[in-house]
């Protein structure tokens, strides 16, 4: 489509740099650390420094959850979520603040287009490799859906054992759009800035870098919804019953593209952001589905009665 990289509309399979024959887990080495994770730090990824947040599990082979934020998110803005889910699910949880976000490094503005492909194909499977991940889930809430659901459709990795998408974004919708446009007069006309601050060491990076692609008239194009057919681990969608940003269009075409079962969720309450607007539903939603999916023969820890 005119306009957009032309990466983004190259068939998964076929795009320049994603080989479908090489598995992540499988490389020569590079990436790869076996790193001992301290609770907090930062990995060195490319010329990134990405601030991080490890829960360690109560077992040392228990699986991990790896969690990706939203467009205006960072680790520290998950707030005790990660907490709750570690002892909801018995797994470890990382989760990390991509480039641009929370105390990581900046990145160039403006954003290319296609910067959640980027970020699913040639980012997060280096993080993914330096914290030594061996089997778990990934769990993204808005852009980080989408990202998740690029990289389980673009590499067939075994030691993915299930995605969790929090309202994911597979296209842009007129909805979005217009959120996106009433949050850039917030952030230039309201405390909104100053709150953000907390969360991000560079406000501006963090709000421009999302809200100007998503605003960019060629970013209409934008459409990840062929990844959705080579998914092939299982799938929970959480959707807020009052989404400000997505329509249950959203859930629609996962239920239609995926081969993979899918687990939808519309949780009562909740607008965007499900897990702070509607907390316990979306923990036990997350952890049923969690123990269905990571469950071996020795079973997970969960929470105590």
């Amino acid at each position: 489509m005119a306009g957009l990289d032309p990466a983004i509309h190259v068939h998964p399979r076929l795009r320049k740099g994603v080989d479908a024959r090489v598995k992540p887990g499988h490389d020569d080495g590079e990436n790869g650390t076996n790193m001992t994770l301290t609770p907090t730090g930062f990995l060195s990824i490319g010329n990134a420094s990405l601030e991080y947040k490890w829960l360690a599990p109560p077992a040392a082979d228990a699986p991990t959850i790896v969690m990706l934020h939203e467009g205006l998110g960072s680790a520290g803005l998950w707030g005790d979520f990660p907490e709750k889910l570690r002892e909801a699910t018995g797994a470890g949880i990382f989760v990390y603040s991509r480039a641009g976000y929370g105390q990581s490094s900046k990145v160039a503005l403006p954003r290319p287009l296609d910067y959640m492909q980027r970020e699913a194909l040639d980012v997060l499977p280096k993080v993914l490799d330096a914290i030594s991940f061996k089997r778990g889930l990934l769990l993204g809430h808005s852009d980080g859906g989408s990202i998740a659901t690029i990289y389980a459709g673009a590499h067939q990795d075994h030691r993915l054992n299930g995605l969790v998408l929090m309202a994911p974004h597979f296209i842009v919708e007129d909805i979005s759009v217009a959120s996106i446009a009433a949050i850039k007069t917030a952030f230039e006309t309201t405390d909104l800035k100053s709150k953000l601050s907390r969360w991000h060491k560079d406000v501006d990076n963090a709000f421009y870098g999302w809200n100007d692609a998503w605003l960019d008239p060629k970013f209409r194009d934008w459409d990840i919804s062929e990844y959705l057919a080579y998914v092939r681990v299982p799938v929970m969608v959480l959707q807020g019953a009052d989404d400000q940003y997505g329509t249950l269009r959203q859930v629609e075409i996962a239920q239609q593209e995926c081969y993979c079962p899918v687990d939808l969720k519309i949780i009562s309450g909740a607008g965007h952001s499900p897990h702070r607007e509607a907390p316990g539903a979306t923990l036990d939603a997350i952890e049923q589905f969690a123990k269905a999916a990571l469950r071996d023969d020795q079973g997970l820890p969960g929470r105590a009665a």
